[in-house]
């Protein structure tokens, strides 16, 4: 082998609590002059701030912490907004009912309406609704979170309004969406619509992770105007931007919310080829998992298309409609790049460390298909330093473990 190898081991993990999705709901009735002999007005504050705590509010108000998810409405009487802009994920899994009011709700925040009747007295239809929209488009930067309004008679509920709580007015909407769209041409510069499903999934994942920073201390990091104007966001954002690029592409995907390694988390479900595969573009910035790595930021491909199975080893979904179990491998980015390994062949395997080095440093991840051979590759190329068989007069190297998706990276330095 030719003397020692200097082994760095990168593995270093610190998850910033990213994201809260919390829910107070809280309901206080109030009557009107007006309405005293024949109506009651009930008045609920519903707003977005994630990562802080229900203050209270005024006695008419209470408060709902939501995580930044988007999706769109359905009318009996015409066409559906959902069918309109394309599959909605979310969409598709509401009743008949709910896609009616996510319609109504949809088509209010894109008309920056200030209020709408909508066709239910019930709030939780309404929630629901409103979630399945905010989880299928991540575009709807200028609202966050809604009021309602609700309408009785004698004592029964008879109506219903829908009031968004809008961030600015609808002059400033438009002037930040053509920033918007200028930066977001420039992203998309580099594919077209006729590159296949994998191709766009692909592109856009390292897209945004080599042009948008982590960093929870940015303005709007609840929304794209962080992604696409500021160049840094956190996880929601990243969701967010990812949903609303992939759209650009023709690609289905929705944001989906719970936590990772416990605490709260956005990221994407998407569809490629007709399957449905998780995509976490936060996870995929190798500053977000080892933000002290002595090494450039680089893109993490353990995240892109990945399954249930795969997912749940490090997520927990809490999601407010049911997703799909992912099952297909077909368009994992190990999978498609020729990077995954089912049996054990140190010869091919070491034969992509030699390529990586060869081109001048970089680095080269692999993944295997169980944790025996995960852990056999490590010993044979880590600890028994193997990889000077390949790397012809190597002397150090940089590793990142991941244990979780059997992913094995080492960086040339």
């Amino acid at each position: 082998m030719g003397g020692c190898i200097l082994v760095r081991n990168l593995l270093k993990r610190t998850f910033l609590s990213v994201l809260s999705a919390l829910l107070f709901l809280q309901l206080w009735g109030c009557s009107t002059k007006e309405f005293a002999e024949t109506f009651s007005r009930i008045e609920n504050s519903i707003k977005e701030e994630i990562g802080s705590e229900y203050r209270g509010a005024e006695d008419t108000q209470a408060v709902w912490e939501d995580a930044d998810i988007e999706k769109k409405p359905e009318e009996e009487t015409k066409v559906s907004l959902a069918e309109n802009f394309g599959v909605n994920y979310a969409y598709s899994t509401l009743d008949e009912e709910t896609r009616i009011v996510y319609d109504e709700v949809l088509d209010a925040i894109l008309s920056h309406e200030e209020e709408v009747s909508v066709s239910t007295v019930d709030t939780k239809i309404l929630e629901n609704a409103y979630k399945a929209v905010c989880a299928d488009y991540g575009g709807l930067f200028w609202v966050s979170g809604y009021v309602y309004t609700q309408y009785t008679r004698g004592g029964k509920l008879v109506g219903m309004d829908f009031t968004p709580k809008y961030t600015m007015s609808h002059e400033e909407r438009i002037g930040i969406q053509e920033q918007i769209d200028d930066s977001v041409e420039e992203l998309l510069a580099g594919i077209s619509v006729s590159n296949s499903d994998y191709e766009k999934a692909k592109y856009v994942f390292e897209i945004l992770i080599q042009n948008v920073d982590y960093d929870a201390s940015m303005e709007n990091n609840q929304n794209i105007i962080s992604v696409f104007l500021s160049r840094a966001t956190v996880c929601q954002g990243y969701a967010c931007a990812t949903q609303y690029l992939l759209n650009k592409l023709g690609v289905p995907s929705t944001i989906v919310t719970g936590t990772a390694e416990g605490e709260s988390h956005a990221w994407n479900l998407v569809r490629l080829d007709g399957n449905y595969y998780y995509m976490d573009t936060t996870w995929g910035n190798s500053r977000y998992l080892d933000d002290s790595s002595q090494i450039e930021k680089y893109v993490n491909y353990s995240y892109l298309a990945v399954t249930s199975e795969e997912i749940s080893r490090t997520h927990v979904l809490d999601s407010s409609f049911p997703l799909p179990e992912c099952t297909s491998m077909e368009n994992n980015y190990f999978v498609r790049e020729g990077k995954y390994f089912t049996e054990w062949n140190p010869e091919n395997v070491g034969s992509l460390f030699a390529q990586a080095w060869s081109q001048g440093g970089g680095g080269m991840s692999v993944k295997f298909s169980s944790p025996e051979l995960y852990q056999q590759a490590i010993q044979y190329f880590i600890a028994d330093q193997h990889i000077a068989d390949y790397c012809e007069k190597i002397s150090s190297i940089y590793y990142l473990e991941d244990p979780e998706q059997y992913v094995l990276t080492i960086n040339f330095v």
